[in-house]
């Protein structure tokens, strides 16, 4: 094997990744837009949730309650009839909706246990469950506040100091940022490598490598040190002008050793897409591979769920995938600040997983090539 005729095969298909528009798009949109959006818009956020209220006791104590709910966490409410509840409810313009019986401040005043009803359409799965939550501390809040006239502070025997490490705003755009960005370079990775290999069997000029003084170990090489370098660059750009700059996400580890699990971990993907490309004759079939092997990879890694809430038989098949030691170490070095002698068992993994991913890669790019 040659380095001169790697370099020189990586070059071209960074010439030919030049020319194609269309995934130039792509990896800019999923390094820029994708993540600022994804991060700024992630659906369990409880964000001006639109709300109604029945008040049908008109007391200062259903005053109260109503004044009580402002944004961000929901809309201003809407005070309706009992009759017209049900009807907004089923067209879908309020996500909860409150119905303060008459007669309820007297009877609570009188010792008795008055109920409120709230009405959750529960077809907006996350915002339901944590805006339940909010109205129930909020309402409760608001009556001990009414019936003891004022906000006390019950003394309980010990004090519970609660400390938010690493995420002390409990800012979930911190979280979904790197997650997102994360998730993006197992995709780009994994596309590029193989679009660029389908691409050259498509156009017939894989045949003319292989006259050529090239050995298919070389070639393979040229593909996933070109197309790692490209998503690495861009990480690195996106980590620094979009994380850190444009959504102002405090980075407290070694972004240097970061990007060096990145490149680890892009050894892996990359080699993964040409194993994916081996297997499928086209593009649409690449495309359908791609579907089936993402989205495990993406919601099993622990990136979404931590993985210790999930069985243990997936817990141990994860293991061999890459992307759970990435986002490990990923999370580790940006959110905690760990160093190599942290996170080094997740960059062993990576390396030992990438190799054995590269070498089956490469005894099916050379069955694909007799």
């Amino acid at each position: 094997m040659r380095a001169s005729n790697v370099l020189n095969l990586g070059v071209k298909e960074l010439r030919g990744l030049w020319r194609d528009r269309g995934l130039l798009i792509l990896i800019v949109y999923a390094f820029t837009l994708a993540i600022y959006a994804g991060s700024r818009a992630l659906p369990e956020t409880l964000n001006n949730a639109p709300m109604a209220i029945v008040d049908e006791d008109r007391s200062p104590l259903s005053e109260r309650i109503i004044a009580a709910f402002q944004p961000p966490y929901f809309s201003q409410p809407q005070l309706i009839t009992a009759a017209a509840m049900d009807r907004r409810m089923d067209a879908g313009l309020d996500t909860f909706a409150i119905n303060i019986p008459p007669n309820f401040q007297r009877d609570l005043l009188a010792g008795r246990q008055p109920t409120i009803q709230l009405n959750v359409d529960a077809t907006r799965m996350t915002q339901a469950f944590s805006g339940s939550g909010y109205i129930q501390s909020i309402v409760t809040a608001e009556i001990d506040a009414f019936s003891q006239r004022y906000r006390a502070r019950t003394t309980a025997p010990i004090e519970l100091v609660l400390r938010s490490r690493f995420n002390p705003e409990l800012n979930k755009t911190w979280f979904g940022s790197v997650m997102n960005l994360i998730n993006n370079v197992t995709m780009l990775s994994i596309v590029l490598t193989g679009a660029a290999l389908i691409r050259e069997r498509e156009h017939g000029t894989i045949e003319h490598l292989l006259v050529m003084p090239v050995t298919p170990t070389e070639i393979m090489i040229g593909k996933v040190w070109s197309m790692a370098l490209v998503v690495l660059v861009a990480t690195a750009l996106s980590l620094i002008f979009v994380v850190q700059g444009l959504l102002a996400v405090p980075i407290d580890g070694s972004v240097p050793l970061f990007l060096a699990g990145a490149a680890l971990h892009l050894f892996a993907t990359t080699s993964m897409g040409i194993f994916l490309a081996t297997i499928a004759g086209s593009m649409p079939q690449f495309g359908l591979l791609l579907i089936l092997v993402l989205l495990p990879l993406q919601m099993l890694s622990g990136g979404t769920t931590p993985r210790e809430s999930m069985p243990e038989f997936v817990q141990v098949v994860m293991s061999a995938a890459p992307n759970t030691h990435f986002v490990s170490l990923a999370q580790a070095i940006l959110y905690r600040g760990a160093g190599l002698d942290v996170v080094w068992p997740q960059f062993l993994a990576l390396f030992g997983i990438g190799c054995v991913l590269f070498v089956l890669a490469l005894r099916r790019f050379r069955a694909m090539l007799k």
